[in-house]
């Protein structure tokens, strides 16, 4: 797989995540935040119930994707618990007591945490480029997100916020333990548990529900910026790793504050051009990736959409579905040779 098509998921995750900012930001202005959280996140897992509904009426779930499992509940409720409810109400009791603008800057360290996890926890490999490159996306996002009136000072509100990116991070990097499964089940849920945790809170809180047309806006604009983009992200997860496709998401700032730009006619600024840079030169760093080695295999059996590659050169039993890609259950033999590589399902051995 090259390095352009590996990156794709997750760039279009980056590119729908970061496109829904401006958008919700002109929700803000008549919906509470929490209870607009909320709806984002009940947006994109009540569309993806469709989508998964026209699938299974279609057939090609069973065949492409490899389903939920009992084996992936417990990484499942982790992500739902970590991501989806204690990094949603960790933030919240962070905004409570930093600026926004403060508050902007701090959300920055979930990409950090992202790729600190998975490669102190995890070993995910990384070289001398990866780690300038990724620094340098890291970067421009936080200079973007720079305000004057940022404060400087670390007190609870900031330890919350960091905590919910600490949080995000780790749902990212046990998310790659459910990457092997059908994408849109796994974000449905997520979307789902995260959609009825805030806005629960939200109402707990005392906020009042928006007009049905702006219910609907956020909805929609869920599906896509949060729903979409996290199946993509999830495919993203399968062919890099956690650490990689945290970087290339790391992105969404930049999209979003050019879409302002082009649609809210939002003003071009230094730091806009300042970040841009940095981020282009941290995506090529990225995408001129070339990691090969003579690395070995173990004997393994799992269950994911695959083609028969090199690497999935196996028998099959007449019940299995036909055609490619294709999911069932398959066992992979010792193999070692040598070829261009991601941390991807295949390989996350050790260097």
């Amino acid at each position: 797989m090259g390095a352009l098509s590996a990156a794709t998921p997750a760039l279009l995750a980056a590119l729908l995540f970061g496109a829904s900012t401006p958008f919700a930001k002109a929700l803000l202005g008549t919906t509470d935040p929490w209870a607009l959280a909320g709806l984002l996140y009940l947006g994109s897992g009540l569309g993806l119930a469709v989508v998964l509904a026209v699938q299974r009426r279609g057939g090609t779930v069973a065949a492409s994707e490899a389903p939920i499992r009992r084996a992936d509940l417990p990484w499942l409720a982790a992500v739902v618990l970590i991501g989806g409810a204690l990094g949603p109400a960790l933030l919240m009791l962070g905004l409570t007591r930093v600026p926004a603008a403060s508050a902007s800057l701090l959300l920055n360290a979930e990409g950090i945490a992202t790729m600190v996890i998975a490669w102190v926890v995890f070993h995910e490999n990384a070289d001398r480029r990866i780690l300038i490159g990724a620094g340098a996306i890291v970067l421009g996002a936080a200079i973007l997100s720079w305000h004057p009136d940022a404060g400087t000072g670390f007190g609870w509100g900031a330890g919350f916020i960091l905590a919910a990116c600490l949080a995000w991070g780790a749902d990212n990097n046990l998310s790659r333990r459910l990457s092997a499964a059908d994408p849109v089940q796994v974000a449905m849920i997520k979307g789902l548990a995260a959609g009825l945790v805030n806005l629960l809170l939200a109402l707990w809180h005392g906020a009042v529900l928006p007009p049905p047309h702006l219910i609907l806006a956020a909805g929609l604009l869920g599906f896509l910026g949060y729903g979409a983009s996290l199946v993509l992200f999830m495919r993203g997860l399968r062919a890099l790793g956690a650490a990689r496709t945290g970087a290339y998401f790391s992105l969404a700032p930049f999209i979003g504050a050019v879409i302002a730009i082009l649609i809210f006619h939002d003003h071009l600024t230094l730091q806009l051009c300042a970040a841009g840079l940095l981020m282009a030169f941290g995506l090529y760093l990225h995408l001129a990736e070339r990691h090969a080695h003579d690395h070995a295999h173990e004997a393994m059996e799992h269950e994911h959409a695959h083609v028969h590659d090199a690497h999935h050169q196996h028998e099959h039993d007449p019940k299995d579905p036909p055609g490619e890609p294709h999911s069932h259950g398959h066992r992979h033999r010792p193999l070692t040779h040598s070829h261009a590589h991601y941390p991807d399902l295949h390989h996350r051995h050790r260097h």
